[in-house]
């Protein structure tokens, strides 16, 4: 990592973190105003325990001019926080209902369409959420609409959405079924992916962010499908496999399907995601854009091989060989070798700006 990744990162820290932050708070004010005690339990822990993946995915906001950068801010929380909302209404409410988690992913849909109308997204449970999640959806479509260039990156960002929502449908079925039905589903993303690879590829939202990037900039739809191309589905599945690594453990202790678990041992693990990730840096490299989508594969990948759950699971080993296969060398251990003495200043940083 050279002088203009730090340059880039405090910028990050400084500039957008702390925005991000300020959005997550005003939501978690209409979060708590969830009567249902169970929902309301859902939509505060998808913002407390979930904050890093607003603030992972505002990552290209640090090349926005600031007017420019606060929309995107604020449309990366709102639609985020739908995300990861609707995937604790699956993972923890204790039901296997398929036709549940596609009528509750509908949101999802709806909030990527500005001019779609919305649904009754708890039509097949008992309680909803008084109107938040509807909340969450028009938001969303507000924020979508006022990108310059929307319609030139919508068809894409519907095709992200669309394998998603299909992703979380079959993941968060019966043990057994999910692993079947996402075999046959993800088998054939490409070529050189396995089917979990594949399955994580379409679980990221870093290209819809990456396209909302793109439109804040005013593209035309030539270069709305080359962005597509660069993030899926190499970048995507890097970034989903990070996240299954950092949740090996918890994912055990809840019985829910972790990709990373797919492989044949840790080795096989750690190989195959180092592959994945050395495949969406070289993919970024490729892109009009090589400076802006390069820090967005290793900042990520410098964030999640430096979380606390690393070293509590003993992965250090395995989150540096993942590292230095995007170029990412910590030289040590993830944040304490004196030869990366910059780095450990910005992961304080961090940890001051993120309260919500």
């Amino acid at each position: 990592m050279d002088s203009d990744f730090f340059a880039l990162a405090r910028s990050f820290l400084l500039r957008i973190v702390p925005r991000a932050a300020r959005e997550l708070r005003q939501i978690k004010r209409r979060a708590e105003r969830i009567s249902d005690s169970d929902l309301r339990r859902e939509a505060l822990a998808s913002i407390s325990d979930k904050d890093f993946h607003v603030h992972g995915g505002c990552i290209l906001a640090t090349f926005l001019a600031p007017e420019i950068a606060r929309h995107y801010v604020r449309l990366v929380s709102v639609f985020e926080t739908a995300v990861d909302y609707l995937d604790n209404l699956c993972d923890r409410m204790g039901t296997y209902d398929e036709g549940d988690f596609r009528a509750l992913h509908v949101a999802l849909l709806d909030a990527i369409d500005p001019s779609g109308p919305s649904h009754s997204y708890f039509a097949r449970r008992e309680r909803d959420d008084g109107g938040y999640l509807a909340w969450l959806v028009a938001e969303s479509q507000r924020l979508f609409a006022a990108l310059p260039a929307y319609p030139a990156v919508h068809e894409y960002v519907r095709l992200v959405t669309q394998r998603y929502c299909e992703l979380q449908a079959l993941k968060h079925l019966q043990k057994g079924v999910r692993e079947r039905r996402c075999a046959e589903a993800f088998a054939h993303v490409a070529a050189d992916l396995a089917w979990w690879e594949g399955a994580s590829a379409c679980g990221s939202t870093m290209p819809t962010f990456a396209l909302a990037f793109a439109a804040a900039q005013g593209c035309d739809e030539a270069q709305a499908r080359v962005l597509y191309e660069t993030y899926f589905p190499y970048v995507s599945a890097f970034h989903i496999l990070l996240d299954y690594f950092i949740d090996q453990a918890e994912d055990r202790a809840h019985g829910e399907l972790n990709f990373v678990a797919c492989y044949r041992d840790a080795a096989a693990a750690r190989d195959g995601i180092a592959l994945v990730g050395s495949k969406a840096l070289a993919a970024a490299e490729r892109s009009n854009q090589r400076r802006e989508h390069s820090f967005a594969v290793k900042a990520m990948c410098g964030f999640y091989c430096s979380r606390p759950k690393i070293a509590q699971q003993s992965l250090s080993g395995d989150a540096l060989y993942v590292a230095r296969a995007v170029g990412v060398d910590f030289g040590g251990r993830p944040w304490s070798s004196p030869a990366n003495v910059l780095i450990a200043p910005l992961l304080q940083l961090y940890r001051r700006v993120i309260r919500v």
